[in-house]
């Protein structure tokens, strides 16, 4: 079976998420795992100014996509 290979460079250019120090940015694998594990979104899924916010609660993404 082949591996599958990450595009980090074409995800880092993708990347809506404004958190700089982001170790993971890029890496979309290692973003969804480590949000679901604290029980949050990623911020990718987030319209801009909620995404600024750097609140990933469920919650907020409710109420940001309500509108």
């Amino acid at each position: 079976m082949a591996q599958l290979e990450c595009n980090l460079r074409q995800n880092r250019d993708a990347c809506t998420c404004t958190y700089e120090p982001c170790s993971r940015k890029g890496r979309c694998c290692e973003c969804i795992s480590y949000h679901r594990a604290h029980g949050e979104l990623p911020g990718c899924l987030f319209p801009p100014q909620a995404e600024r916010t750097y609140d990933r609660s469920l919650r907020r993404f409710l109420q940001a996509h309500a509108r």
